[in-house]
């Protein structure tokens, strides 16, 4: 692989103009796409496989012209002080504004709070419930200003309005925190270079990667039902790999200036061994990513595919047209360790060559920092470990959902909307349970229903059973059942299993299914399959990169460390979130004004992305070992060789990525600001603890016995060369650059 990519790396720096055109003309042809495509309609949320999709499923074939995935919202009134809901001023304006609101083109009912009974019962709270044609992404803006007028309307006559649901469902902004992780990792790139040409190749090419992601996402998100997280996620993962791999490559390519080499030689060279790390790491991204669809739930999967492609665009980019722009730099991108001005020249634009016999140089941070820990091996292992395994205790209290309104700002209508239902009505009246009995199998299916909703009635934790509502054929009814606890409690969760195990005996009785759904019982039946998912994907996931790092590094010991460290950062990563997001820890400093459940994908999705990533610190600085091992180095000198080479840049790639990820920290959606928070302090858990600092220390431990593998299997394995062991052979047969361009057009 080295030799390939030496090759490729060599055309791209001869052959820049072409390379460029290519990237940029995709780009454009990206950016038309999104452009010219159709908005990006309603995002199905189907989990197969469960009850709640079952039921679900079930009413849109039972209940046709219902508009089961329409968009609704609630319009909440609460009288002044003093007053009630009915008085005669405060229900004139109550009726005119429904009146109003039925006039909506898009409008399928709106049912009226005192025929409804939709007043709470000391009169100071009502609400008028809207129901819409079409999903709340599929609103046209016109409907929701009308909305949004007829609530401010009836707030001039004094009342508190407020307006919950779905209707006012808004794309999720990442605030100008994005801005600052980009212009922090600006700031590490130049102090990492100490010129801002070198500085800002990484950047343009990650910007450019991210804008053919996105770009493509954008166009294909109406036909694909991609949801707006999808391309934030995207554009999250894309920056921070993107922006590394093209750090790697490019400092390799200093390396190798610094040793005397041609610039086409060396650009060629550092795509050749910093290239190759870079498509290994990439693999294990995409692995990761892809194989979030094992879980089965599409709009996951679709995320996960959409990132992955985003990553195979900054690896493709990485090794393109980092080269042609190195191309296009020329001196203004100095050697390793050369002096020069920001712009990257010396004054008077004299060529900078190494120094010769300078005498030793000065050990780095790094040098020294892996002496120290090559020298305390067990100190330092034990001390990682504990430190970790502490920040990984409050994961023992995790408890998983998905967010609601009650998740929202304090600030949103939405969130205002829902604390006043439940003050109005009680907690679980935001989130009621849909109970569907199919009775289409009965012989009495009005007596079926009947018996489901006496048995309901029974139960512990229901406050209100509504009347069975039976659809036209009269073979299936839908019964609202409204819970004592809000809808992300374990109370509530306990009584959505109490009810479906008392439809088990009533089927056995009358022959009537009894089925739950609705967005709470939704909720708990994907936490349910997330939770069920995790072990399987765990495997899949980090068998297949194990295997990938087998054929990497020729060892069995190095990629076993390596996926046991990752597992102690993403359970200290996940400690950490339940901490802030969970437990309320610094939750004023993360903008969380709402403590409760961790969103229920983030463990696997941590599992999925945080691996991909860990993989990509462990190859970039592990193959720098193992590349001072097989040229002959012992293996503890070949540990600070390693981080020698490596440890500057790795930290500066997890300074960066750890800034990217935060910067998204500041986004309206919740959903998009745990996973900033989750994926960047698994960052600093498994850069900074275990790469820096557990690795160097286990691999002093084992010494040879690290780079041990069985001979059968060593004959088995191919040979994909990323130290580029090919490349410095063709330097010790005496090989001149005249005789490696001979060697590119062969």
């Amino acid at each position: 692989m080295a030799t390939f990519l030496y090759k490729l790396g060599r055309l791209a720096f001869r052959r820049r103009h072409f390379v460029a055109l290519i990237w940029v003309a995709l780009l454009t042809l990206a950016g038309v796409g999104a452009a010219s495509a159709p908005p990006a309609g309603t995002t199905s949320f189907s989990i197969p496989g469960t009850e709640a999709q079952k039921a679900f499923d079930l009413l849109e074939q039972r209940f046709p012209g219902q508009s089961a995935d329409g968009a609704t919202a609630r319009v909440v009134f609460k009288a002044p002080s003093g007053e009630k809901m009915t008085d005669a001023g405060n229900k004139a304006t109550v009726e005119k504004t429904v009146d109003e609101l039925a006039d909506g083109s898009e409008v399928a009912s709106v049912a009226d709070p005192y025929t409804g009974k939709a007043v709470s019962k000391d009169g100071t709270i009502a609400y008028a419930s809207v129901r819409y044609d079409v999903s709340g992404m599929e609103l046209e803006e016109s409907t929701k200003h009308a909305l949004e007028d007829a609530a401010e309307q009836a707030r001039e006559s004094g009342l508190t309005v407020e307006v919950g649901g779905d209707a006012l469902q808004a794309v999720p902004e990442t605030g100008a925190t994005e801005i600052i992780g980009i212009a922090v990792a600006a700031v590490v790139l130049v102090i990492t270079f100490g010129s801002l040409v070198a500085a800002g190749l990484p950047l343009l090419t990650a910007l450019i990667g991210v804008g053919i992601g996105v770009s493509s996402i954008t166009a294909l998100a109406s036909a694909l039902e991609l949801g707006s997280t999808t391309s934030i996620l995207a554009m999250m993962i894309g920056l921070a790999v993107g922006i590394d791999y093209a750090l790697f490559i490019v400092s390799r390519y200093r390396a190798e200036l610094a040793e005397g080499r041609e610039r086409e030689d060396a650009a060629g060279r550092a795509v050749g061994t910093a290239g190759s790390a870079v498509v290994f790491a990439g693999l294990t991204v995409v692995i990761a990513l892809v194989g979030l669809a094992v879980v089965n739930i599409p709009m996951l999967t679709k995320m996960g595919i959409a990132a992955a492609g985003t990553v195979a665009i900054a690896v493709l980019i990485a090794l393109t047209m980092i080269p042609a722009l190195l191309g296009y730099a020329g001196r203004r991108v100095k050697p390793a360790g050369a002096k020069g001005g920001l712009l990257g020249r010396r004054r008077g634009g004299e060529k900078t060559e190494p120094k010769k016999d300078a005498g030793p140089a000065k050990a780095n941070l790094g040098t020294r920092w892996a002496s120290f820990v090559v020298r305390r091996p067990l100190a330092v292992l034990l001390l990682g470990v504990i430190g970790l395994g502490a920040a990984a205790i409050p994961a023992s209290d995790l408890e998983l959902g998905l967010p609601d309104d009650g998740s929202q700002p304090t600030s949103t209508t939405q969130r205002r909307a829902y604390d006043l239902l439940s003050d109005g009505f009680g907690p679980g009246f935001n989130g009621p349970l849909v109970v569907v009995v199919d009775a289409k199998g009965s012989d009495s299916p009005k007596d079926a229903f009947t018996q489901v909703s006496d048995e309901i009635k029974g139960l512990d934790g229901v406050v209100a059973v509504t009347p069975p509502a039976p659809n036209k054929g009269g073979d299936t009814a839908t019964i609202s059942v409204i819970p004592d606890s809000k809808p992300s409690s374990v109370q509530t969760e306990d009584l959505v299993h109490a009810i479906r195990d008392a439809g088990g005996d009533i089927k056995a009785e009358t022959g009537a299914e009894t089925l739950v759904t609705g967005s709470t019982a939704m909720n708990i039946d994907v936490s349910e399959k997330l939770n069920d998912a995790l072990l399987p994907y765990l495997v899949l996931v980090v068998g297949l990169a194990f295997l990938l790092l087998i054929v990497v590094f020729r060892s069995i010991l190095v990629p076993l460390k390596a996926a046991l460290g990752f597992l102690l950062s993403v359970m200290a990563a996940l400690g950490a979130v339940v901490a802030v997001f969970q437990w309320g820890w610094l939750s004023g400093l993360m903008g969380v004004e709402e403590t409760g459940p961790v969103m229920s994908m983030m463990p696997i999705f941590m599992v999925g992305v945080v691996f991909g990533l860990a993989m990509d610190y462990e190859v970039f600085l592990v193959t720098r070992m193992r590349e001072a091992y097989v040229h002959g180095e012992k293996p503890s000198q070949a540990v600070v060789t390693g981080f020698k080479h490596g440890a500057r840049v790795v930290t500066a790639a997890a300074v960066i990525m750890m800034a990217v990820f935060a910067g998204f920290i500041g986004s309206s959606e919740s959903m998009v600001k745990m996973i900033g928070f989750g994926l960047a302090i698994a960052v600093f858990f498994d850069a900074f603890v275990v790469r820096m600092a557990l690795v160097p220390a286990v691999l002093a431990l084992l010494g040879k016995k690290a780079w041990w593998l069985p001979k059968w299997l060593d004959r088995a394995l191919p040979n994909v060369d990323v130290e580029g062991e090919g490349l410095r052979t063709a330097d010790e047969r005496g090989s001149g650059p005249d005789e490696d361009r001979e060697l590119v057009r062969t």
